[in-house]
């Protein structure tokens, strides 16, 4: 009798232990034990317990610890992109180190193949030249918290101009020709458009109307996140014009300053951070969809209305009745990433985890869905991009760092506290092994 119930106990827990994976169609289905782990295993594509900055000789390396343009300690990396060589070559990984403080010798990089004792070596990119003046010299780069690569191989940088609050340069977005490195574009912000000492530009989101292969994406606008000046600049690239919104949509949320990850808090007061916009092709209404970091509100306005300078001359009342509040998570997220069918995704504090949503459905708590839990690789995901590969398969690429660990001091550079991790798409939104 005793073994005939524990059968029966065991073949419970069995049944329950099976997940619930969301399909991405609109239902839910049960995935093999065997082929799913609660704890997401993603592809590994570099972890580093610090930062192993490359430099163009050993005597530089010594002269920027001398002058404090070093301090190994003083890196936090926050964004990844990818660009695939073509036409069927590797990656080529890019990370963004924005000098939030002092001693950081470049703030862009990429990951070489030559590894150091804490993790792979990083090289500047376009090269050590635009980074070496930490501020001095506008023409250079002084501090890139996230970058866009475009369907037209195009890296827009979005340089704040600003290192520990002072601001150096006005912000500018820079646009590079990732297989050559040239300099395509640049445009520095009016001073208008920010405000100096208080603004920080974290997050560019660039929406391309006219893609390869019919287009030459000569048809861009880019939408920069102002998370300390809570606003976000719109800039219409064809008639070099830009605009700023600000209103209550943008602000933070003071009941969600206090961000907790994997059990240890930190207070942190910002706005816009996440952008996203509707993909092409899908016969829906397009819409810019954002968030704040300190809120857990998702929000969305039509294209239509935004890219319309006109409409934003009136300050906080501007536009504001065609501004949507879909929903709210009731936790905060990070860095945002569409789709080309729609799903938005965002990396969650609770549980830590990727989450997706289909844009087709109300924004509410059954409608999102986890893709990937794993409390100990994805911590605070800083970093996400859905990239298509040279096989025309879309990939997921997120940086995780310890954001929490930073924040509070508590950071051990004998563990492993940076990771880029990748998976495709259809194996995360199917629940099976990336």
């Amino acid at each position: 009798m005793h073994l005939i119930q524990l059968y029966i106990v065991l073949v419970f827990v069995n049944f329950c232990a099976c997940p619930t994976v969301y399909n991405y169609n609109g239902g839910y289905v049960q995935q093999n034990q065997q082929q799913f782990h609660r704890y997401k295993e993603l592809n590994t594509m570099y972890e580093a317990r610090n930062l192993e900055f490359g430099f163009p000789s050993a005597a530089e390396r010594q002269a920027t610890l001398r002058d404090g343009r070093y301090n190994p300690d003083s890196a936090l990396p926050i964004d990844v992109d990818v660009f695939y060589t073509p036409p069927n070559g590797s990656p080529i990984i890019f990370v963004t180190i924005p000098r939030f403080g002092k001693g950081i010798p470049y703030s862009l990089a990429y990951l070489t193949n030559v590894q150091r004792p804490n993790g792979t070596e990083l090289q500047p990119y376009p090269s050590y030249d635009w980074h070496w003046s930490h501020g001095k010299d506008c023409n250079g780069l002084t501090s890139v918290c996230r970058v866009h690569i475009d369907p037209c191989g195009r890296m827009w940088i979005l340089d704040s101009g600003e290192i520990d609050n002072e601001q150096f340069c006005p912000p500018q977005i820079v646009v590079i020709d990732v297989p050559t490195t040239h300099l395509l574009h640049r445009y520095r912000l009016p001073s208008e458009m920010y405000k100096s000492t208080v603004s920080r530009f974290v997050t560019p989101y660039v929406d391309c109307t006219d893609p390869p292969p019919r287009g030459e994406c000569k048809k861009v606008f880019v939408y920069m996140a102002d998370a300390t000046g809570f606003g976000i600049v719109v800039y219409d690239v064809q008639n070099a014009r830009s605009w700023r919104i600000e209103n209550k949509f943008t602000y933070p949320d003071p009941d969600f300053s206090t961000h907790t990850i994997a059990g240890e808090s930190f207070e942190l007061l910002e706005g816009a951070i996440g952008l996203a916009t509707t993909p092409l092709g899908l016969g829906l209404r397009r819409s810019l969809y954002f968030h704040s970091f300190s809120n857990d509100a998702q929000v969305a306005i039509p294209l239509a209305v935004i890219n319309n300078s006109t409409l934003w001359d009136f300050g906080l009342g501007s536009a504001i009745e065609q501004f949507s509040v879909l929903g709210k998570r009731g936790v905060q997220c990070g860095a945002s990433a569409m789709t080309s069918s729609g799903v938005l995704l965002c990396g969650h504090y609770e549980p830590v985890g990727l989450f997706g949503w289909n844009i087709r459905n109300p924004y509410t708590f059954q409608t999102r869905f986890l893709l990937a839990e794993n409390p100990i690789k994805l911590q605070f995901i800083s970093g996400l991009k859905v990239i298509r590969n040279p096989w025309g398969k879309e990939e997921v690429w997120m940086l995780s760092n310890r954001l929490q660990k930073v924040f509070t001091g508590k950071i051990n550079y004998n563990e492993i506290n940076y990771r880029i991790m990748r998976c495709g798409l259809h194996e995360l939104l199917q629940g099976r092994p990336c």
